[in-house]
């Protein structure tokens, strides 16, 4: 399931396995980095890419006329997510927190703890590095957990929750990857997909459940 990539930067969207594709930093969100996965019966895009013409073409054909859902991890993974609703007109949720900074988006839904999409897959709110911070868990067959800005590559294999001058609230971020560790599956171990990372530290890969390392 973990792919492994060779380091360096890239300016296209890659596929790393079944159903999963990463898209480049997005220098207008802070340089985070979104995901898609090509679930049925409703694809999702977590966080949003650069909403360039290429991208737009890329996430047409990967839909395959199906209507995915838009999910944002946190606030830095906005981006132009307006732009991208308003063309491709794709629903987007967000934790109830974050809501307000998108007045723009049509067919905007929220939640509060937690939810479970139309595919199955799982999200948590996980506060800390942005107020309405969530992870994205799915499960088998891919069995890998987005994790937004929660965990951050620092190096190849090894992740770390950073407090930076933008973390809204590190004690409640340090609560949140405690919740996450007891909600997900038992002995599940996904593989983990940072939203953040340049790509010589190992961001845009999906890392083994080994990686994430404790401060």
């Amino acid at each position: 399931m973990v792919s492994n990539s060779e380091d360096g930067l890239f300016s296209c969207p890659k596929q790393l396995n079944e159903g999963i594709w990463v898209f480049p930093v997005d220098k207008e969100s802070n340089s985070s980095r979104s995901w898609w996965l090509g679930c049925a019966p409703e694809p999702v895009l977590i966080d949003c890419p650069p909403c360039n013409q290429s991208n737009i073409e890329i996430l047409r054909k990967l839909s395959l006329g199906r209507t995915p859902r838009i999910v944002l991890t946190n606030r830095d993974g906005h981006g132009r997510v307006s732009d991208l609703n308003e063309t491709l007109g794709w629903p987007v949720l967000v934790q109830e927190q974050e809501a307000y900074l998108l007045p723009r988006i049509r067919k905007l839904e929220t939640f509060s703890e937690e939810y479970v999409t139309a595919s199955g897959l799982r999200l948590l709110w996980t506060p800390g590095p942005t107020p309405g911070s969530c992870v994205v868990y799915a499960p088998d067959p891919w069995n890998v957990l987005f994790c937004g800005s929660l965990l951050i590559p620092v190096k190849t294999n090894h992740l770390l929750a950073l407090r930076t001058r933008k973390t809204f609230h590190w004690t409640r971020q340090q609560k949140s990857l405690k919740k996450l560790r007891t909600w997900l599956p038992p002995e599940s171990k996904p593989g983990l997909a940072s939203g953040g990372g340049v790509d010589s530290q190992g961001g845009g890969v999906l890392h083994h459940w080994e990686a994430w390392q404790e401060l």
